[in-house]
């Protein structure tokens, strides 16, 4: 065998020997690796997938779509869910977890961060103060906005058109403003600081909700506290104002979750825009293509922190710890903590042990979804969206902004 046929051979080897003959492959290597990857194919049959599932649950009343493709399962997206999938098939045909076969662990476990929010500083405070006694050394603070509705922490105010079907221009529904926001979210920290000291990291989710000036001024007002990152200060569609940001502001910045293709995330990456890459690896195409995300980022300076949401499933963090588990350029981990619910649905959730998730030492992804148990757990009826109100919060004069 010359040296193209080599080539060509390992080309094709990463992702259609499950598919075909393995024995082009052996014949190209050393005859004591021939020996050892003989052994770890042996008693395997060639791979042919024959029916791909949807399977429909919703424990703890989080509509969750799980796509099931010779019992490598994930969520959402279907090009995701077959490339994650394919990954889960191998590694369960080596006999290895994950993480294993995209490279062997640099780290123990994925350091997760906490979410803590209130109507108030102190229930902020308190609620912090709680993750932090589980272990968790990074906290995500939301603090509502006195009169009026907002993200990550339930509102102090709404009006009664909230509740009506007939949410518009001239009858808003959960009324929000950036300006009095803006002013309130450096007294947040200020206090946060003061009361939880330096050690614990901290996290806040602008969710987008500013002006380029607000953005600017928020930050520069926010650099005494040492924030671990300030995740979405703008939207995607105001990428390039990222460079005015960055001029004005040492404060770390998180980006991403809304991100579906390279076109939007690379700029941001290359020019070093960023300091945390937050998109979801569900919904960029899967393992693969994030593999390729992490790789380039790690020459850039910029750390993953996958989006990692509470409507993700176990099997979307599982395949994003693999890859934590494995890339020297990882930053945090968003949640993980699965309620008695989801894991009798999802049997073999990570686990997480003083505030690190960690890897369930099985094959594949680890988890296995017990369709009898989720058919106990129904899709109910009505709005897709876990939370009613994005979409009817306005401005005070009516004009719809983004949730």
């Amino acid at each position: 065998m010359n040296r193209r046929d080599v080539l060509g051979t390992l080309s094709l080897a990463g992702g259609a020997s499950m598919l075909g003959s393995t024995q082009s492959l052996a014949d190209a290597l050393t005859p004591g690796a021939a020996a050892g990857y003989a052994q770890a194919v042996a008693g395997t049959a060639p791979v042919k997938i024959r029916d791909i599932k949807t399977i429909l649950t919703a424990p703890n009343r989080i509509r969750l779509v799980v796509v099931k493709v010779r019992n490598g399962p994930v969520l959402f997206n279907a090009m995701s869910g077959v490339d994650i999938a394919l990954w889960d098939i191998k590694a369960k045909r080596a006999g290895m977890p994950l993480y294993q076969l995209l490279g062997g662990k640099v780290r123990h476990g994925a350091d997760c961060y906490y979410h803590a929010s209130g109507t108030n500083f102190t229930e902020v405070e308190d609620s912090a103060r709680r993750g932090m006694a589980q272990g968790f050394r990074h906290v995500r603070v939301q603090v509502a906005t006195p009169g009026y509705a907002g993200y990550g922490a339930r509102g102090t105010a709404a009006t009664a058109a909230a509740q009506n079907d007939g949410v518009g221009p001239t009858n808003p529904g959960a009324i929000w403003e950036s300006a009095p926001y803006v002013r309130m979210v450096p007294k947040m920290f200020e206090h946060l600081r003061a009361k939880l000291g330096e050690e614990v990291e901290l996290l806040h989710d602008v969710h987008e909700r500013v002006t380029l000036n607000q953005a600017v001024n928020l930050c520069k007002a926010l650099e005494p506290y040492r924030l671990f990152f300030l995740e979405d200060p703008l939207p995607p569609e105001e990428n390039d104002h990222f460079r005015l940001l960055r001029q004005q502001s040492s404060v770390p910045l998180a980006m991403g979750e809304l991100f579906n293709t390279q076109h939007e995330y690379l700029p941001l990456i290359k020019e070093r825009l960023i300091d945390f890459i937050r998109i979801h690896i569900s919904q960029i195409g899967g393992l693969s293509p994030a593999r390729k995300v992490a790789a380039l980022c790690e020459y850039f300076g910029v750390r993953t922190a996958w989006h990692g949401p509470g409507d993700a499933s176990p099997l979307a963090h599982a395949a994003q710890l693999a890859l934590e588990l494995t890339n020297y350029n990882f930053g945090v981990h968003e949640g993980g903590s699965f309620p008695p619910e989801t894991r009798e649905v999802f049997v073999g959730c990570p686990d997480i042990k003083n505030g690190y998730l960690m890897a369930q030492e099985k094959p594949g992804l680890g988890i296995e979804v017990d369709e009898k148990v989720a058919a106990k757990f129904p899709v109910p009826p009505g709005p897709p969206n876990f939370d009613y109100s994005w979409g009817t919060t306005r401005r005070k004069d009516g004009t719809v902004i983004r949730p």
